[in-house]
């Protein structure tokens, strides 16, 4: 375990000394503070448009900014009552081997209390409530917890991390479906936010190991990152990510005769990004990645392969009707622990468990659109046919999700006393 947390930062320590998390999908409204927020308007998308049409998106930008810092500008001693709330649905009509057909549907709330002792130190307390629909009984119900120190560009946070699509991976390396499956992480992380490097090191605690256990501990981590390589002005806008994934299973105080596990991924990538704002193309996406995997692992043959590598093609188009996005991956004995099931040369079926593929080929066409209900509540509608090139069968998923996140600003408790 030592070694697996040294690895972690030392990663992070090279990259700081090397923008905000954007995966290959726009997940704005999974993780933005306001879901239903518009796209930022870049400057060069309003040239050449008239100026009553430019003097009323800056307008609107302002007022959404405001009404932002009325309710969440740190102010010390103040008091906040927070609340999230996501349903959500997603049909998967798989039919091949690789990865089963289900179906996810179900409602998760997350009141909390939010407090600032100083305007840099921000704490949340409150409890995670999960219903999935069709079940009488709670899925979870946990303790959340948080607590974030702001330096600058530099965030230091403990219990409750910011979790799944925060971290801005691509979806071989996390799955999308952990927003549903996976919603809390536990552990720390320290994230950069810098106008060109954005760094995100985390560590999740899945299972915590006691004298005489029966179970090894489990534990995950990574680094997300990615420095955009063009100035501000520039009408394309180059990134070059890097990303990083590591699982381990161990400990040495459990009864059980089971070896060690540990396994990475990364991800090397470059991305270019142009917006437009005419004629109904907000924006051209494409970005391309090099992927690898490896057991580290003291035995292996825990796992049909030690070693594989990959690589992951998109191209995406923005408009004000939704966005389609067209992916291409190809995998060689590739195996992500984290990772979405479409990418994995591994089965994770209950009827075909020990089944592989030596080279996994998908080519994925998604079709998305958010609908803003209000700055604070948006519907996400997505639609995912997938081609597997090497049954040659087509299937596909289809989704919606309702996000809904807002605080309200309860008053300031910093000079109350009890008398």
């Amino acid at each position: 375990m030592d070694k697996f947390l040294k690895i972690l930062v030392s990663i992070g320590a090279v990259l700081v000394t090397a923008g905000a998390a954007r995966a290959q999908v726009d997940n704005r409204a999974f993780v933005g503070e306001q879901p239903g927020t518009p796209r930022v308007i870049s400057l060069t998308s309003l040239a050449g448009l008239p100026k009553a049409q430019v003097d009323s998106a800056v307008a609107a930008a302002k007022r959404r900014t405001d009404a932002y810092n009325a309710a969440h500008f740190p102010v010390a001693g103040n008091l906040h009552l927070s609340f999230n709330a996501f349903t959500f649905f997603k049909d998967n009509e798989y039919f091949n081997k690789i990865v089963d057909g289900y179906t996810l549907f179900g409602t998760q709330l997350n009141p909390q209390l939010v407090y600032y002792p100083t305007k840099d130190l921000r704490l949340e307390a409150g409890v995670f409530l999960w219903k999935d629909f069709g079940n009488p009984t709670l899925q979870q119900v946990r303790p959340t917890y948080r607590a974030t120190w702001t330096v600058k560009n530099h965030q230091f946070i403990f219990g409750n991390t910011r979790p799944h699509l925060n971290h801005g991976y691509i979806e071989p390396l996390l799955n999308f479906e952990r927003v549903m499956l996976k919603p809390l992480e536990e552990g720390v992380q320290y994230r950069h936010l810098g106008n060109r490097l954005f760094v995100d090191v985390w560590v999740d605690w899945l299972r915590q190991q006691y004298r005489f256990s029966n179970f090894q501990e489990e534990i995950a981590g990574g680094v997300s990152s990615h420095y955009r390589v063009t100035s501000n002005q520039s009408r394309w806008q180059v990134t070059m990510p890097f990303q990083f994934t590591a699982t381990h299973r161990g400990g040495q105080i459990d009864t059980l005769d089971k070896p060690l596990q540990t396994l990475f991924n990364e991800a090397l990538g470059l991305e270019a990004y142009r917006s437009f704002g005419k004629n109904g193309l907000n924006a051209v996406r494409f970005n391309a990645y090099a992927l690898g995997f490896q057991d580290n692992s003291f035995t292996f043959w825990q796992l049909p392969y030690k070693r594989g590598t990959a690589f992951y093609l998109n191209g995406t188009l923005e408009t004000k009707y939704g966005d389609a996005m067209l992916s291409y991956f190809e995998g060689e004995h590739f195996i992500s622990p984290l990772g979405g099931d479409l990418y994995q040369g591994l089965s994770r079926t209950v009827s075909d468990p020990t089944y592989t593929e030596t080279v996994r080929r998908v080519l994925l066409l998604r079709l998305m659109r958010d609908f803003r209900i209000s700055d604070a509540a948006a519907l996400t509608v997505r639609v995912e046919p997938v081609y597997d090139l090497g049954s040659r069968k087509t299937d596909f998923s289809f989704g919606f999700y309702l996000n809904f996140r807002q605080e309200w600003l309860l008053g300031n408790v910093a000079s109350r006393v009890r008398q």
